[in-house]
């Protein structure tokens, strides 16, 4: 079914709504009408889908799996309609039909399937992978839940219930017919026959992964890629012997523990039935989906001895590692592979993405856990640990080396080790986040196996995150450049950078960002009741909320300038709106408290007389993929703050950068990259070096030395010690940052505050400053996923590409 014309769409939707919901266009809801958008698209998607997977089939192309704990997809509709090219004839069909369209599409809830940076960088390669007409499918699971809604009550953060799927679940296909069983614990028995070991599980409980499968669809192409979420079922979902006895909780306890796999996103693990649950989910999708992946390409090929040429099984971060063992478990017990045929398939189809240097987030799993849950993946993981320590020992004949890259060692197995045992290759994110990689975090495998190591920066969906969202700035690009060559090309948009020094270009520049602000203003005075001054610079830090990327470092200067003010009421000052963002893990305690403070700190500035029109903290509840759509467009400071050395690359502060906000931040993650092409002129760059950072921690770091010896640092100290007059002391925040300051806030205090001095001076010069925006626009096309998804396909996966 293709549609062309606004007639035809109309007619499609009067169909859906007829036959979905039985309801005429004059009955329907917004959020009906939302549905019958959405199922007119998912038609088109789903035949293009069956003809590219055919094409696949037919052409015995190699395909990507991309396996990921989280796809952050955001809303779908305009995003579908943008890339299938019928964006103007279904508003005008919605216009017509009497609806407004941006209120359809505006109704459309987040799909909740991610966090943060993860999540959304996984969204974005699905979309470049299907632009760029790589057969690939995205799989994770289908959460209930999602991750959570945040909600900012007395100014903390409460976590609620996101039901995304009342409305998004319309995007999802389900597919009983090709469901996978699942199953954990229970024991194997081992016996050989025919020379060949057998391992049979027995006493095991099982699950049934059912795929939902929601369709991508790619800018300027008919192919169509899969996402595919995996929902668990009990294989009875009511025991009607124990039903029938009015044992009523007991008669469902078995679906109930199933559908608690797929039920949200990243469960708190404090607990041993947690870390049991997050086990659980990462084998459940794994074991669907590599199940699924084998059983698909046996139809096609009859052998599982040329999977390796004909998959990639790409892992993004150490979530998904269970597929190496898995893989291993399929082509032995199932497929009857001897060890050696089965590994050489299984390390020459895996490649694993890492996108962290800190120790916590590289996986590690307790022994007795595994061996309970997983005993037959237990089994394999021991003797692929057995075989990668020898390997090491042979190599190095050094303990304490076999000690650090040992897969199973003092009761743990180490996920990050064994991916990069069973693995191909190894990609960071950044240059900078690669090289940490080789030269400390994995210092002794790079030194092993050097050509396993890869460097790949992260990219975002420049037509999402430029044409999509910022129409006014696209309708820019495009007459300036003369075409919209920079959607498939964005390297394109280097050509902005012959009108530098165009002043009416410069003015107008100016002028789109000033109207994007006064769109987000009506958006946040309309959902969150808070109004900003649109003549204030708007300094925009939204992330994840953890210690890491320095949220307290911002609030930190935040009370210096209010302290400033304080002290002289009549201080000239440059107008600032500082808005934040961030959701906290349910368990991250320290984390909660800095919302907390965000929160506490507004109240006393928003409510001060002596900040009218000078000075603005807002915490914008609840930020999500929806939300950064309105802001990205309207920011014009973005503050990419995190302690050098710990940020992976970031995706964040090449969306700001795309749509012309200037970067206040360190050199770390992709920072470093965007300066090598901004250069100190275009960005306000602070702080430590990576390589700094280590040497003062190696040095013996001392933060209550300047405490003592720093009286502007000691006094804003002393402020956060005391709060903010709503009765909440920041007394604990106070004392961790000076008896260890482990990510050395106050060591890149001073440094901090002199870069937000030097932004502001900037930003009093309003042609020069349009001039830095235009640039960052002008040389942000590098940072396009398209980039990065061309540079996997050349460098690690062997894929052509369009």
């Amino acid at each position: 079914m293709e549609i062309k014309t606004t007639e035809q769409m109309k007619q499609a939707l009067r169909s859906k709504l007829r036959t979905e919901f039985g309801s005429s266009v004059e009955e329907a809801s917004d959020e009906r009408m939302l549905c019958a958008c959405a199922l007119v698209l998912r038609d088109i998607l789903a035949q293009r889908g069956v003809d590219s997977r055919r094409a696949v089939r037919e052409k015995e192309q190699r395909q990507v799996h991309y396996l990921s704990m989280e796809f952050l997809m955001g809303r779908s509709l305009a995003k579908n309609a943008y890339n299938l090219g019928v964006s103007e004839v279904l508003t005008q069909a919605l216009e017509e039909l009497g609806f407004r369209a941006a209120d359809i599409f505006e109704s459309e809830p987040d799909a909740g399937l991610g966090n943060g940076g993860l999540g959304r960088l996984a969204a974005c390669y699905l979309d470049s992978m299907t632009t760029l007409e790589i057969p690939a499918n995205g799989y994770s699971i289908c959460y209930d839940l999602g991750i959570f809604r945040q909600k900012i009550e007395h100014g903390e953060q409460i976590e609620l219930p996101d039901t995304w799927k009342t409305l998004g679940g319309k995007w999802l296909m389900p597919k009983p017919q090709e469901a996978e069983l699942v199953s954990f614990g229970g024991t194997v028995r081992q016996f050989w026959d025919s020379g060949r070991l057998h391992a049979v599980p027995e006493g095991t409980t099982s699950v049934m992964a059912i795929p939902c499968d929601m369709e991508i669809a790619g800018y300027g192409t008919e192919q169509v890629n899969t996402l595919r979420l995996w929902d668990a079922k009990a294989l009875t979902p009511l025991d009607m012997e124990l039903f029938s006895k009015g044992q009523y909780l007991r008669a469902v306890e078995q679906q109930a523990m199933a559908e608690s796999i797929a039920k949200i996103l990243y469960p708190a693990d404090e607990t041993c039935e947690g870390k049991m649950l997050r086990l659980k989910q990462q084998y459940f999708f794994v074991s669907a989906t590599m199940q699924s992946i084998v059983r698909k390409h046996i139809e096609v090929y009859g052998t599982v001895m040329n999977f390796h040429e004909k998959n990639v099984i790409q892992i993004n971060d150490t979530h998904p590692t269970l597929v190496i063992p898995e893989l291993m478990r399929i082509l032995m017990d199932d497929a009857g592979l001897d060890w050696d045929s089965a590994w050489h398939i299984t390390s020459n189809s895996v490649a694993y993405t890492n996108h962290t240097v800190l120790a916590e987030a590289l996986e590690k799993w307790p022994q007795q856990i595994m061996e309970v849950l997983l005993p037959r993946v237990w089994e394999i993981i021991t003797e692929i640990a057995h075989r990668y320590q020898a390997k090491i020992e042979a190599f190095y004949h050094d303990e304490r080396k076999t000690r650090e890259m040992a897969i199973i060692w003092d009761g743990e197995v180490r996920m990050a080790n064994l991916c990069i045992a069973g693995g191909m290759a190894v990609n960071g994110v950044s240059a900078l986040h690669s090289d940490i990689l080789r030269n400390d975090v994995f210092k002794n495998q790079y030194d092993m196996e050097p050509e396993k190591f890869r460097n790949v920066t992260n990219g975002i969906d420049h037509r999402r995150w430029l044409s999509q969202i910022n129409p006014r700035l696209d309708r820019f690009v495009t007459e300036l450049t003369g075409s919209r060559a920079y959607l498939t090309k964005p390297t394109e948009l280097r050509t902005l950078e012959n009108f530098a020094n165009d002043a009416s270009a410069l003015d107008r520049l100016g002028e789109i960002k000033h109207l994007n602000k006064l769109d987000f203003a009506d958006y946040v005075r309309r959902t969150q009741g808070v109004t900003l001054n649109t003549d204030a610079i708007f300094d925009v830090q939204v992330k994840r909320l953890h210690e890491y990327k320095r949220q307290l470092l911002n609030a930190l200067h935040i009370i210096y300038l209010y302290e400033q003010l304080r002290d002289d009421p009549d201080r000239i000052m440059q107008p600032q709106t500082f808005l934040f963002g961030a959701k906290a893990a349910p368990g991250y305690a320290v984390a909660k408290r800095i919302i907390r403070l965000i929160n506490s700190l507004a109240g006393a500035i928003n409510h001060d007389p002596l900040c009218k029109d000078r000075l603005q903290v807002v915490f914008l509840e609840n930020y999500r993929v929806s939300l950064a759509e309105h802001l990205m467009p309207a920011s014009e400071v973005s503050q990419q703050i995190s302690t050098a050395g710990k940020e992976a690359s970031g995706t964040g502060n090449m969306k700001f950068m795309m749509n012309g906000a200037l970067t206040v931040g360190t050199l770390d993650g992709a920072n470093v990259e965007m300066h090598e092409v901004l250069g100190d002129d275009n960005m306000f760059l602070f702080g430590l070096h990576a390589d700094e950072v280590v040497c003062l921690k190696q040095e013996g770091y001392q933060p209550r030395r300047l405490y003592e010896r720093d009286d502007t640092l000691r006094r804003v100290i002393d402020r956060l010690r005391c709060g903010f007059g709503d009765g909440v002391s920041y007394e604990d925040l106070a004392d961790r940052l000076l008896a260890g300051d482990e990510y050395m806030l106050l060591q890149d205090f001073a440094s901090y505050c002199l870069a937000e001095q030097r932004m502001r001076l900037s930003y009093a010069d309003r042609s020069d400053w349009n001039r830095k925006s235009l640039i960052n626009i002008a040389r942000s096309g590098i940072f396009a996923a398209d980039r990065a998804v061309a540079q996997y396909a050349d460098d690690i996966w062997h894929i052509k590409h369009k």
